[in-house]
């Protein structure tokens, strides 16, 4: 009779030999497929019943795409937009830094505008701004607290509609980008702040060369997403006769009648104008992160002394690693 024994480091080996999932394969998901091509089917459904429809009138939307009439109110919604986002970030940036500064004066003035402009609607300050006049019939500039008057101007002259856009549109804006820009200077480890006291750097010169660079990671998306929307919040000015877009295909299907297909114009031309931003903006986020890099989970295999396989364990990337 031949006695059987087993050798209890064979055994080890051989269990973790079967439990090795290196080599494993994930098993398919079906649901997943299904719900993909459930949603694929549905999308080139609703597209087909779009295409198909006739009262979209197609032809109406081809032929006045690219009008020049339309062509012309595309371009002044561009310029609206980045005149006014240009100055309300220089002037939210101003907000921000006086919003965190230790003088209490300048501190409550920043509050108290970001309150203001972020607490009345656009579309109100923008009709304000138009019917200054209304106000304030003429804007003098003369020596406080006596009659000398240096000039005078009359306000219908220096409130047009064009610089009633632009104000209501980058002062409103300006509110924004000032809590947008301090939340992103409140995200800087505050030793990088020490560092540069330590070093003798200014106020002035560490903001610039070391916190704001710093805090462009986290300023750059909430901006993007205020562009987008400077973009279709320019279409307000339409009630004050601004000539952009939205006025421009109104001015056409006041005469002629056909609503939906201009609408769909503007609607394609806004689309067009935003899908472009998002990819400037996913350049932009890419450029400021670029050096820096998440903490990753590495699954690596060690093998012991005696060459025996030991189980998985994970590993820590560090930059200094890489």
């Amino acid at each position: 009779m031949t006695e059987c024994t087993t050798d209890p480091r064979t055994m080890e080996r051989s269990d973790i030999q079967a439990r090795d999932v290196s080599n494993a394969h994930r098993a398919p998901r079906y649901g997943r497929l299904v719900s993909w091509v459930i949603v694929l089917l549905l999308a080139f459904n609703f597209l087909w019943l779009v295409a198909m429809n006739p009262n979209f009138e197609w032809g109406v939307v081809a032929k006045w795409f690219t009008e020049t009439s339309v062509l012309n109110g595309l371009k002044v919604t561009l310029g609206l937009t980045l005149v006014s986002m240009i100055l309300g970030v220089i002037l939210g940036l101003l907000l921000a830094i006086a919003r965190m500064s230790d003088n209490r004066l300048l501190s409550w003035l920043s509050g108290l505008y970001i309150w203001f402009f972020r607490g009345t609607p656009l579309l109100v300050q923008l009709i304000f701004w138009y019917n200054m006049s209304t106000l304030f019939p003429k804007v003098t500039l003369s020596v406080p607290f006596t009659s000398v008057v240096l000039g005078s101007w009359n306000t219908n002259d220096l409130i047009t509609p064009l610089t009633a856009a632009i104000a209501g549109l980058a002062l409103n804006e300006a509110a924004y980008m000032a809590e947008i820009i301090r939340a992103g200077l409140l995200s800087v480890d505050s030793g990088q702040i020490e560092t540069t006291q330590a070093f003798g750097m200014s106020r002035a010169r560490a903001l610039r060369r070391v916190i704001i660079p710093q805090a462009m990671r986290a300023i750059v998306p909430p901006t993007g997403n205020q562009l987008i929307s400077m973009i279709k919040a320019t279409s307000l000015v339409s009630v004050i006769a601004m000539g952009d877009l939205l006025y421009s295909v109104q001015a056409v299907y006041n005469r002629t009648f056909e609503i939906i297909p201009m609408l769909m114009v503007a609607v394609i031309w806004y689309l067009i104008i935003t899908s472009i931003l998002n990819v400037g903006q996913s350049a932009i986020e890419r450029y400021y992160a670029r050096g820096t890099r998440r903490n990753g989970v590495v699954k690596r295999r060690v093998a012991s002394s005696d060459g025996q396989p030991e189980p998985m364990v994970n590993l820590q990337t560090r930059k200094e690693d890489v």
